[in-house]
């Protein structure tokens, strides 16, 4: 009898389930995806259910694709969007949607937890760095604030992978990954003092585990909704940067990473580092024992796929999913540089290189020689500009070499955008295998930890195969250092009139 680890990856869009075994191969694998809803500007929401509803339909059809007895599963793990703010009930009632990493709504209770505590400057001398409407802080601030009658029936507030392993378990508990999102004290493994300080009860937050830990076992009932044994033992997980950062190997002090998806990060593990700077969130790595600097940014895949569907309709639909190869022999077309056209990637707002709710998508340049081809160019370079920046704060901010590290995540499959983003840093990196599935399969890694059967985070990097690597072209460095200078120009430049045009509307006090 053979033995796997169920793991479930749950993203933006969807639940993407695998079976792994212990070499770290996908046996089957399941993709159920669920809704995202827009109520008002800045607000983007989840159902809490539709997640459950995702990880029972995956699990019964990966048990079915592989043909296995349940009774082979050792452990399930889940590996989530993180930020998530999920109020429940005592007896696990979900009080209100998830609100998601996403949102923006809660700007301005950010604004005012940061005065209460004696303005930004001394907030972020306390906390490490300021906060703004996207944090769990501050939306659990606009719940109490906009939503009393939730708050005073609230319970716990739970992370995604929190409510998920309640549902399995019965047991309401925070990962330390996740709990770094709403605050953790990276030194201590407890929540912030912060908190009692802006008015938010400390008995609304559960108790702490680590990724290794076994939560509980599979409930009878779970065990009934997912097809799978009672007892089954559900462990701690991680948010999705953490998992992905053990799909990549790259565990080890000063390893970094990048992926590339609906949105995108730069991560880098550091035993000491524990700074937030410049839109760099230094959070609980899924080994107790280390710290990841992560920088995310906000969009990165989703804008390809916006200019796929505003600007190349006719030829998906000819095409159908031959529409990646022909968008990449599109862009091999146009020159390195895009003819001095910028594409901003900020469509969705941004938090690393740089933290704003305001900022949005720019196109800079733009002149009659210009076509859609180009802005498809363009937008691939915005994004290997925004990880340039990312990387060089990195340097100056940390002190990390920032070379060889690997890609993740269904954009590093474009070897044209690879070789874009190779010439834009100029840097050297490697693109593991199979790597769209990382995060599922470091989550299992996980799971194989807890279980002893990969006897420690580091071990990883020898777990995960390369498939190929990239280095940049010399012929491109002269105008891709220009471009990127005049990128950051964009930003800065444009900063006041971003706030100006959008403060307002995104603070929910939009004029008619």
């Amino acid at each position: 009898m053979s033995e796997y680890i169920l793991a479930h990856d749950i993203g933006t869009s969807s639940d993407k389930a695998a079976l792994v075994d212990y070499s770290g191969k996908i046996i089957a694998s399941s993709t159920y995806p669920y809704p995202t809803y827009y109520p008002e500007p800045a607000w983007v929401e989840q159902n809490p259910e539709d997640y459950w509803q995702a990880v029972c339909e995956t699990s019964r059809s990966v048990v079915a694709k592989a043909g296995i007895e349940n009774s082979e599963i050792k452990g399930i793990v889940f590996s989530t969007q993180g930020q998530g703010v999920i109020p429940v009930a005592e007896d696990g009632t979900v009080l209100y949607p998830n609100i998601t990493w996403v949102d923006g709504r809660a700007q301005k209770q950010a604004e005012h937890i940061m005065k209460r505590v004696g303005g930004k400057k001394l907030f972020t001398l306390f906390a490490g760095t300021p906060i703004m409407g996207k944090d769990c802080i501050a939306k659990i601030t606009w719940l109490k604030e906009e939503r009393p009658e939730i708050y005073r029936k609230t319970h716990l507030i739970l992370d995604v992978n929190g409510y998920l392993k309640y549902k399995c378990t019965g047991r309401m508990v925070t990962e330390l990954s996740g709990a770094s999102s709403y605050g953790l004290d990276l030194k201590k493994k407890d929540w912030m003092s912060v908190f009692p300080l802006v008015g938010i009860d400390m008995n609304r937050l559960p108790p702490l585990v680590c990724s290794t830990d076994i939560v509980g076992g599979l409930t009878e009932k779970a065990a009934s909704e997912t097809g799978l044994l009672a007892g089954t033992p559900v462990f701690g997980g991680c948010d999705d940067v953490q998992a992905a950062t053990v799909g990549s190997g790259m565990c080890e002090d000063g390893d970094i990473h990048i992926y590339l998806g609906t949105s995108a990060w730069v991560a880098a593990c550091s035993r000491t580092a524990d700074k937030f700077k410049h839109g760099a969130a230094a959070i609980q790595s899924a080994d107790k024992e280390m710290n990841l600097i992560a920088g995310i940014t906000e969009s990165a895949g989703a804008n390809i796929e916006w200019l796929k569907n505003q600007f190349f309709k006719k030829e998906l639909a000819e095409l159908g999913n031959g529409i990646y190869e022909y968008m990449d022999s599109v862009v091999e077309n146009i020159p390195p540089g895009s003819d001095h056209l910028i594409c901003t990637p900020w469509m969705l707002g941004e938090r690393c290189p740089v933290s704003s709710t305001t900022t949005r998508a720019t196109l800079f340049n733009m002149t009659m020689i210009h076509s859609r081809e180009h802005i498809m160019r363009a937008m691939y370079e915005g994004i290997g500009y925004n990880l340039r920046w990312i990387l060089e704060n990195y340097q100056q901010d940390y002190g990390f070499k920032c070379d060889n590290f690997r890609i993740i995540g269904g954009g590093s499959l474009d070897k044209g955008w690879m070789q874009i983003i190779a010439d834009i840093t100029g840097k050297n990196f490697s693109v593991v295998k199979d790597p769209r599935n990382a995060g599922a399969v470091g989550a299992a890694m996980i799971a194989m930890i807890g279980l002893g059967v990969i006897p420690s985070f580091a071990a990883t990097k020898e777990f995960v195969p390369v498939e190929f690597n990239y280095h940049p072209n010399p012929k491109n460095k002269a105008i891709y250092d220009k471009l990127f200078k005049d990128y950051k120009n964009v930003y800065h430049s444009l900063e006041k009139a971003y706030k100006t045009a959008n403060s307002a509307r995104f603070e929910g006090d939009e004029i008619d």
